[in-house]
């Protein structure tokens, strides 16, 4: 379950960013994920949760936004969203090779305070 280590490492930017702006709490963590990321919302949750624990993290809450695919179509100059896995343009129906999001992981936000 590659969101364990996932997560440890998202927690420890989170725990640094959040000493080196000299707080000791976090309320909450905003990630980006896009559909292609290969990472598992559900499994990310439950990685925070437990890893949190014993942490200015503990009480935080985790925040996930899904990023959805969105491909590009050369023929028709036009961004689409793909109706399955294999990004096929649904105007021409030529494969795309360009998709445009889709694959981020982002730590985008922490909100932060002092006890």
């Amino acid at each position: 379950m590659h969101e364990v280590s996932l997560m440890e490492q998202t927690l420890h930017i989170a725990i640094e960013n959040a000493r080196q702006h000299g707080s000791n709490k976090i309320d909450r963590l905003k990630m980006r994920l896009g559909e292609m990321s290969g990472v598992v919302p559900e499994a990310l949750q439950f990685a925070f949760d437990a890893l949190k624990q014993g942490t200015i993290a503990a009480e935080a809450i985790l925040e996930i936004e899904t990023v959805p695919v969105i491909c590009y179509c050369h023929r028709c100059q036009t961004s689409f969203h793909p109706a399955h896995l294999f990004y096929e343009c649904p105007d021409c129906g030529e494969l795309s090779r360009d998709p445009q999001s889709g694959r981020e992981i982002e730590l985008t936000s922490l909100e932060l305070s002092e006890q």
